[in-house]
Formats: structure tokens, sequence, C-alpha cells
């Protein structure tokens, strides 16, 4: 007889009741929908049949199911029933939102191929052999099955309850007893139990909690003093130290083996007696011989700028006082531009981690951690994509293979893919990518791949095969490069397929239709059936996503949350393959990390804030479903390109004072650009200047991607340790109270803004929503994500040893409250978005975001790796990378005109912290000057008249002064940052370029907004480009028109045409004035120089717009002018040249 598999009401345990059937009707099968409440007082209902949709289900009823455990229903032991029910998480689609049931329904497949991993969600596995039960049989980690029997008779779990209760522990295939009726613990391989969960006493958040309770003030001291010397233990240093104060060894040899070799037993406590305590990451500060001689010229440029705008002040040009006075007006705005984006390059500064360090801190056996299992805290990795057609899923499914695949402990690492367009394309090249996985993360870490993304990795151009000693690699790269192949073939078909199956699904439902209208009307005239066209999955059953063809429910804007454990959370210890199959993996782990997919609730009405609100729901949801005290946001196109950059960023967030730290940003690296990086799209003089530059003061500006988040930092909260306020010109008039005395324990969680003030328990609810689930992960996070308290000057730390016990498995209540959280209305009364979270209301929420963290006194740092910790794709096209620049621009305007602007940041941010805030909402403003500067050169040139009366001694010197300033100060941040100066002379091309086109547009369209309320957006009006599909940099000549063009087009052809009438006007002047002449064509060409990669970009291809195209049109101008000089000559002269004569 089938068993129905329902919930009970306990929050962890399956139990279990045999079949139920309406009297009077026992020939017809019942749909149940299992039912279960959530803790916080939502129901949810669990069903295989609940999506489906075929026609006469009018037979069918549904209901909900509830029995309380009693005497003879008991349910199975905890440890058993958690994995049971994680088994069928896994396998099943969780949807929900505003108004509507949370259903769990279960999926016998998730795509068309064969799922062979046990982690994987619909993975196939033995049924079970009791008459009339399709149930599945339960599983190991390794797949196998889990038979209680000598015989192994294959039973599922709840005929194997049935016949151990109601058939007297009876096995119904050898008919003899059950030796062990209760399932207790596998064994593994070296005969060792497999350790227990925490006791299965109180919630799963209580168990939680227990932890953080038991260690208490007396533990952290106990584990951070001894009867030894600190003087010898701790070395105190102002020189070169980590984040914190500490010794760094020069020769970097001291391991946890005897002989520093890090192989010994670990650290123990006599040992501190002789090792200095290391710390994980150090300051490399710039050599004296660059940074003085930095400083000392722009201190110089200060002087000599102030010096020559003084000059050009008192020396008018009475010929030409509007010249005058319009590059009077720009120079003063463009010094002050300079000096917002000099000052805060005052302090650069360099870092360096240690590997090392880490892995003997954190996973070496001491006596807190005999095993040596990892210490290290748990990370949440958030990938977001909106719509497959402009984010093919292929490069989506690439990066998340590379972080399925980072070096990082399987067991602490979870993976959320945000899918904010709901479309089961993502979906399934998602299912596809983690059964892929299965093969290409095995081979990663038994070959040590780099770089972990399969799609670059087999593109590479050098020798695949350089320092690979394993005998069988060869044979393991060919396999795999065949079965990615495969793979990149099965994605990229995925639209056919998709389209393909919905039409066949949808041409049988209208056949059933027309049957069932035939039968009920039998001699009616039959009318056509409509039925709306669905998108089907492979398991026959409709998509609760958008539908290709859009319907109510199931369109962009319009669907129910949905969320898809692709691959379940891994066993808690080390699982090693087999010899046997695909590849030889007898000593590699092949466990795979979570991986969820996640699409949260859209509805119309509701402003879903974009990008900003998806990654918010993935806060949300991950806060419930693991709870990484850390998280690493990537965008689709941004994989990881080196395995260790997880634990590069961790060693600065768990070093001493890296509680402090709300994120840890790294560098954007790109593939794809030309060789040339015409439009400077690698962007080195930001990412490799001034973000080091500001990592001297509080810490760079978040980018968007690449960035390493403190989860509780991301709730709002204020750093531990914050100093009450910075000395200001109220404290003499409105001194504040003296701070209570309250242990530092005590004020971990805080969000006012005063230390003393503890958080009012009761608006917790207010600022983060209803969820208790929510709620009380959030102490759980912030003490995970304490450094490890094994130094004495380690304030508000965790005692090492402290993460070693296994994760929570999940449970069905558990992905039911994600699905709650990530519904519409969820944010609705709460602080989410203006407080909490990534902040709304701006393009630009990344640079927003992180100016909140540092304005609550926050710290952050730059984490520059020897191999780039992360690689993505930026536009080459000219157009595409304007119109980038243009939304940059325009999220800066957003800030300016906003509170967020950094004139009303407070005082716990930096003087120059805040002028370089300040600097990011001001530098769009500079396009209006700087417009009018280019023009200059060319009015001077139609007027014959200069900026200033004559070219004097005086501001020539002035000139060369800041110019020569310029250079060196140039070619030092090349010295110290690493640049190349092609690099920096791109770097300033491209900012004349997109000053005079982006940045002005971006002004015209903050100014609409702000004062009328108008919001423009300059799209695309025409393409037209080359079809070369072969050639790599195809993109980089298409030529796509675009309003932002006409006004550095403009800026091109005046200046031109004005070089060549100034020309002829000199030559037939009485008294040529040749020294006007050459300061406004100097000035031109300085201007041209600048707009060059300009007006390449115009031409198009090579040798299909050619460039004596632009010859011709300069000799035209040429001619045309002087042919206007011909026709009207200056008076009383008929001679060309006037009296002019070579030397």
């Amino acid at each position: 007889m089938a068993s129905n598999k329902h919930f009970d009401k306990s929050p962890s345990n399956l139990s279990n009741n045999s079949d139920i059937q309406e009297p009077g009707r026992p020939s017809v099968p019942q749909t149940v929908k299992f039912g279960r409440r959530t803790s916080s007082g939502r129901y949810i209902s669990y069903s295989r049949d609940d999506l489906d949709s075929e026609l006469g289900s009018q037979d069918f009823m549904s209901y909900t199911v509830q029995i309380p455990p009693t005497p003879d229903n008991q349910p199975m032991d905890p440890s058993i029933s958690q994995k049971v029910e994680e088994q069928y998480v896994s396998n099943s689609m969780f949807t929900g939102g505003f108004n509507s049931a949370t259903r769990a329904h279960l999926m016998d497949k998730v795509i068309e191929t064969k799922t062979n991993h046990p982690q994987m969600a619909g993975a196939k596995g033995s049924s079970c052999a009791i008459p009339g039960c399709d149930a599945k049989v339960m599983s190991d980690e390794r797949g196998q099955d889990l038979l209680p029997c000598e015989c192994d008779f294959k039973i599922c779990r709840d005929c194997f309850i049935d016949a151990v209760k109601t058939g007297g522990g009876i096995c119904p295939g050898c008919k003899e007893p059950y030796k062990n009726t209760h399932l207790t613990d596998q064994v593994d391989d070296n005969g060792q139990q497999r350790p227990m969960l925490p006791g299965g006493g109180g919630s799963k958040m209580e168990r939680r909690l227990s932890l953080m309770k038991s260690t208490n003030k007396s533990a952290l001291m106990r584990s951070q003093t001894g009867d030894f010397d600190h003087n010898r233990w701790l070395f105190e240093t102002t020189g070169t130290y980590g984040y914190g104060n500490a010794f760094w060894t020069k020769d970097g040899n001291f391991g946890s083996g005897k002989d520093g070799d890090g192989d010994g037993d670990g650290m123990e406590a006599q040992d501190l007696m002789s090792k200095p305590w290391r710390p994980l990451t150090r300051k490399l500060k710039i050599p004296a011989g660059v940074i003085s001689p930095y400083r000392l010229l722009i201190f110089i440029r200060i002087v000599v700028l102030a010096l020559f705008l003084t000059w050009r002040i008192k020396h008018q040009n009475p010929d030409a006082i509007w010249l005058w006075g319009m590059s009077v007006v720009c120079e003063l705005w463009f010094a002050l531009s300079w000096l917002l984006d000099q000052l805060p390059k005052l302090c650069p500064i360099n870092r360096a981690t240690d590997l090392q360090v880490l892995k003997e801190k954190f996973e070496t056996p001491t006596a807190s951690n005999p095993t040596g299992k990892s210490d290290l805290p748990g990370f949440d990795v958030f990938v977001s994509t909106a719509d497959p057609e402009k984010e093919p899923p292929l490069v989506t499914a690439n990066t998340i293979l590379s972080i399925l695949a980072a070096e990082y402990p399987v067991e602490k690492l979870s993976c959320y893919v945000s899918d904010d367009g709901g479309a089961l394309l993502t979906f399934e090249a998602m299912a596809e990518a983690a059964s892929f996985a299965n093969i290409w993360v095995p081979f990663c870490r038994k070959h040590a791949i780099e770089p972990r993304n399969p799609d670059s990795y087999f593109s590479l151009k050098r020798d695949p095969y350089k320092n690979k000693v394993k005998s069988d690699f060869v044979k393991d790269r060919r396999r795999v490069k065949r079965e990615f192949d495969e793979f990149k073939v099965r994605v990229n078909s995925l639209p056919d397929s998709i389209r393909r199956r919905s039409d066949a699904y949808h041409a049988r439902e209208e056949i059933k239709a027309m049957k069932m209208q035939r039968q009920n009307r039998d001699d009616e005239i039959l009318e056509p059936v409509k039925i709306p066209k669905a998108t089907w999955m492979a398991d026959g059953t409709h998509w609760p996503g958008t539908w290709l063809t859009s319907a109510s429910d199931h369109a962009k804007g319009d669907h129910a949350g949905i969320i898809q454990v692709m691959l379940k959370p891994p066993s808690d210890e080390p699982l090693h393959g087999v010899s046997e199959g695909f590849l030889d993996l007898t000593d590699v782990d092949i466990r795979l990390p979570l991986l969820v997919y996640v699409s949260r609730e859209k509805r119309p009405g509701y402003d879903h804030n974009k990008k900003a609100g998806a990654m918010n729901a993935l806060v949300r949801a991950s806060a419930i479903m693991s709870n990484g005290p850390f998280i690493l946001n990537l965008d689709c196109d941004h994989y990881i390109y080196n395995s260790e950059a997880l634990r590069e960023g961790m060693c600065f967030m768990m070093d001493r004072g890296g509680d402090r730290l709300c994120y840890v940003q790294f560098p954007q690296r790109f593939e794809g650009i030309d060789p040339s990086d015409r439009y400077a799209n690698h962007n080195t003089v930001f990412f490799d200047v001034n973000m080091r530059a500001l990592d001297g003061l509080m810490g760079p500006v978040y980018v968007g991607t690449g960035c390493l988040f403190r989860r509780i930092a991301l709730y709002g909260f204020n750093p531990p340790r914050s100093k009450d306020f910075s000395p200001s010109c109220w404290s003499c008039c409105f001194p504040r109270s003296k701070k209570k005395n309250i242990p530092e324990e005590n004020r971990a969680l805080r969000m006012s803004d005063y230390d003393d003030e503890e958080m009012n328990l009761s608006l917790v609810p207010k600022k983060f929503g209803n969820s208790t689930f929510l709620i009380d992960s959030i102490p759980v996070a912030e003490f995970q994500g304490r450094p490890l308290a094994d130094h004495p000057a380690v304030k508000n730390g965790r005692p090492p040893g402290a993460l070693t016990i296994p994760r929570e498995l999940l449970d069905a209540s558990t992905v039911a409250e994600a699905i709650a959280v990530i519904s519409c209305w969820y944010e609705d009364k709460t602080e989410w978005g203006s407080r909490i979270g990534w902040i709304y209301g701006s393009v630009t929420e990344d640079v927003v975001t992180g100016y909140r963290m540092h304005n609550r006194g926050w710290k952050s740092v730059y984490c520059v790796t020897k191999r780039d910790a992360f690689r993505g794709t930026a536009p080459i096209n000219l157009t595409d990378r304007l119109h980038q620049v243009l939304r940059w621009a325009t999220g800066s305007v957003e800030i300016f005109f906003s509170r967020n602007n950094a004139l009303l940041a407070s005082s716990k941010m930096k003087i120059l912290q805040r002028i370089a805030y300040l600097n990011v909402g001001i530098y769009p403003f500079t396009s209006i000057f700087l417009i009018v500067y280019c023009f200059l050169p060319a009015l001077s040139l139609f007027s014959g008249q200069f900026i200033v009366q004559t070219l004097n001694v005086t501001f020539l010197v002035y000139l060369l002064i800041i110019s020569i300033t310029l250079c060196l100060l140039a070619l030092l941040e090349i010295k110290w940052s690493g640049i190349s100066l092609e690099e920096w002379w791109r770097n300033e091309q491209f900012w004349l370029i997109g000053g005079t086109s982006a940045h002005l547009a971006a002004v015209l369209q903050g100014l609409l907004k702000v004062v009328a309320g108008v919001e423009i957006s300059f799209t695309l009006t025409s393409k037209s480009g080359g079809d070369d599909i072969d050639d790599e940099f195809a993109d980089l000549y298409m030529v796509k028109w675009t309003s932002l063009m006409i006004p550095p087009i403009t800026i091109i052809m005046v200046n031109l045409i004005a070089i060549a009438v100034g020309f002829s006007r000199t030559i037939y002047s009485v008294v040529p004035q040749w020294s006007k002449l050459i300061g406004g064509v100097f000035f031109s060409f300085w201007v041209l120089a600048h707009l060059y990669p300009f007006a390449k970009g115009l031409m198009g291809r090579r040798g299909r717009t050619p460039t004596i195209v632009y010859v011709w049109s300069g000799l035209v101008a040429i001619t045309i002018s002087l042919l206007w000089v011909a026709i009207n000559p200056p008076a009383g002269n008929t001679e060309i040249g006037g009296n002019f004569s070579f030397p």
C-alpha cells in the first residue's frame, strides 16, 4: 500500500500515516496537500500534483492532513528524519507570495538529461519495492541506498516505519525481523560513528543560539590569557603590521611544525612562548623615495595653481574680455576639480595576505580543534541576472561553476542565483550547470585547475600542460573537454527545447479540452477551445515564473516567488570519490556546495527597485537558509579567476580589528578588451590609483561587484567599538553625558548614533520585517563573523573551534520562510532599502550603499591579489561604453542632489574620505566647463584673440610649471600603482570624451529630474557595423548612432575649421599675430588629441571607412576658409601673407 508523505507540526521531524480514503469513493486516488505550519504562523502545502494543470482534475480532491504525534505515531530518529526531509526539500520547488499559499512541488526531474550526483535536485534513485508505492529509497551522501535489512530489500522511509509499527518489525522481503529498527547514524569506512547533530530539544534557531550563549566572558578570557610572558608572545611595533598591531616575521617561517614547514600538529599554548603571534595581513607602505616627492609635488602644484589663478584674475584681456572671463571661470573649476581628486591620494598603501597563516589558524589541529576541521565562517555568494536575452545563460553558468569550484570549505560555501526575470531558460541552464559540476569541480580539485571557469580555461592560449605532473591529466582533460562541449550545446539548445516541449504539451491540452467538450455537448456546435499557452517544465508541469507567452501571474513583473535547491547542502565530512567511472577520483572530495535558485515575487503596482531589490531579497533568503556571516556579490559575467580569492578576502575579515570592516573590495579586471584599450575599458587609473589611495583612508568605495560584505554591516548596524563623536564646534556647546560602562559583548549590535544606547528589541520587526527566522539569525551571523580570539588584544572575538560543528539540515519550514521573505510585500513599512541592505533611490546603488556604511564609521579595505581575483566583461563598443558612463554619471548627479551628498556626512567620516565622496557627486558637473573650454581655442582662432592679451614670459612659465608638475605626478602615480603610461594616457583621453558627451547628458538628465521631475533616457536610434563573426573584436568597429555623439563631433569639426580659418586670417593679415595663432592652434590640437579615439571609433572598421576621408574633410574645410578669405580679404591688403617673411 502506498504511504502518503506529509509534514508534522514539529519543525524538524517527518511523521507518517496510512492512506486516507474518502468514504464512498474508494477507487478514486486523492491529491493530498501535505500541510505544515511555520514558526511565524504561515501554513505551507506540499504536493507532487499541485502545479499539474491537466483537465479532468475535477475528480480529484485536495485537502490538508495534519496528524499530531501520538503513542502509536511517534516520529523517527531526528537525525535520520532531518536527512530524509532534506532530500524531499532538495527535490522540491517552493513557490508562493502575497495572498497565496506556499507550495512545495515535488519534481521528478529538473532537466531533460539524467542527473547522477546525489546532491542534485531530481537525482535518480531506487524505487520502493513495496507494491503500489513509487517513493524513493533513502540514500546517503554518495547516493547509495540505505537498506535496513541484510537481504537488501529496497524500502522507502514511510513503508519502513509502517513495517516496524504495524507489521511487527518484519522485513517484507525476507520475512525476518529487523535487527535495527531505529536507523542509527551510519558508520564510515574508518569505523568511526559520524557526529550527531546538536540535541533535538528546542527549535532550530534555539540550537543555533545555544553555541553563542555558552561562550561567556570567562571562556573568552581563558582563551586569550595564560601563564606566559605576553611581551615574548606579542611584539608591538609601529612599522609594517597587519590590519591590527602585530609583529610580521620577515622570513615568514613560523609554521605549525617544528621546522616551520606547516606539517606539525598545530600551535599549542607552550609554542606561544617561543613563537610570536602572526597576523593574517600586513600593510606594504609606498617607499619614501616615491611617496615623499609625490606629496611635495602636490603641494607645489597647489601653490602654483593659486598663484597662476591670482595672476589670471588680475591680468585681464581688454581686447576680448568675454574670452578671458570664460577661460578664468573654467580654470577655477578645473583647479577645484583637480584638488578634490588629488587630496584623497595623499596616503596610498598596498596590502598583502598570508594564506598559510590562515590555514594554520583555522584548519590545523589544535587543542581547541583536535580534528583540524575548518573553523572558517560560512560564505554566501550572490550571482544576479535579470534577462537571459541580454545576459546569456551560458555566461552565468560558467560563473556559477567557478564559484562551486572555489577553494573554500565545501560545507561552508553557498551560492545563490537571483533570476529577476523568472525565466525557465535561466532555471534549466542553472540545473545543467549543477549537473556538469559533478564532473568539473572534482577535475579542478584533482589537477589544481586555474581559472575554474571552464569556458575561460579551455580558451587559454598558453600551454595547458605546464606544471601538470599527474599521468592521467591528459586523459582527464580530454574527457572533461568533450563533456563541456556537450554541456554548451545543451545550454545553447535550451530555448528551442523549451519551446518545442511547451508546444507539445499545449497541443495535448487542446486535444483533451476538445474531447471533454465533445463529451459534454453532443449535438451542439463546438466553439474553438482557447487555452492559455503555458511554458512547461521538464517534469511535465507548468513553470510558475514568466511564460514565453505572457499570461496573468506568469509575466515579467507579475509572477510568484520561486526557490529551488539545485544542490542540497553537502555532508559535513569529506566524501572521496572512487576509481570507477568517468574519472579516477580516489583521493578527491566530490562534494559540491549548496546551490539555490531564487526568483523573488513580482506583482504589478509594486516598486521592485531593480538590482538593489533583488540583492536584498537574496540577503533575507540566504539568512534563513544558510546565514553565512559573509556575502560576496558578483555580476553574472564576473567569475572567480583566482580560486583562493575567497580566502584572501577572509584574511582581512579574520585579522585583528577585522570586525570593524564592512567590506573587502576587489579590483575589477576585464577580458575581451582590444589590445590598445581604445576607450579605457580597463579603467586601471581608477582601480589601481584612486582605490589604492582610498585604502589609506577609511577604505575604497563599493563598485557593485567583486565585493565581500560583512552581513551585519549590510543590516545597518554600527561597527563595534565606534567612537562617540569626533571633536566639533558643537561639543563645547552641547556636551554629551558620560558613557555608561556597558560590556563590549552587549554592544556588538547597535543601530543608534550613540554607543551607550542599546537597540530596542521591540523595534526590530519594524526594521527587518516580521520574520522571526530572520531576526533570530542576526546575532548568530554577528557571532560567527567575529575574528578568532587567539590574541589578548583581539576584542569582540570568538573562541577557537566554535564553528566546527555541522550546519543545520534544510527542512521545509525553513524554505517556506525563505519564500515569505522574498515576497513583494515583505519590505512594506520596514527599513529595507533605506538603512538596511542595498540602498534604493539611485542608479548607482552600489556607491550609496558603501557611503552609508562609511558614514556609520565602518572601514573597508582594498584587496589586490597577485593573480586577479575576478574577471568579467566590459563593452568595447563606443556607444555601449558611452551609455555605461552615462548611467554612472547619472547616479552621481542623483547622489549630489540627495541626502547622500558628502557635505551632509556625519562626523564619523574622515575629512579626506568625505572629499572623495564629494568628488563622486561633483565630477559630472565638470562637463559644463569642459565643453566651454574645448570651444575656447576655436573661438580664439575665429576672433583672432586669445585668453591672454599676449603670450608673455609669466604666462608661459606658469603654464610650463603646471604642465611639468602634472607630468611628474603622473609618472610617480605610475611608479607606486604599477600602471603603464599608455593606460594613464588612455584614461586622460576618455576623460575628455566622456566629459563632453555622457557627463553632460547626465547633468541635463539629473537637473530635469530634480527640478521638473522629468526623466530622459538616451537610447540607440540606429546601428550599423561589421558582420564578421570570426573577429574577436568585431563589436569594437560597430558604429551605433546615439545623440551622445553630437557634442564631441561638433567640437572636432569646429576646431578643425577654426584651425584653417586661423591660418588663413594670419596669412592675410597686415600684421600677423603669430603668437595668438600658435596659442589657439596649440590648445585646439590638445583638444583633438584627446578626441582622437572618438574620431577613430566613428571611422568603423579599418579599410571600410578610410582615414583619407577625414583628411579630405580637413582639406575641404581649409579650401573653403581660403576661398572665404580670398573673396573677402582684410581691408587694405591684397597680398597673401601680409608682411610675413621666413627668417
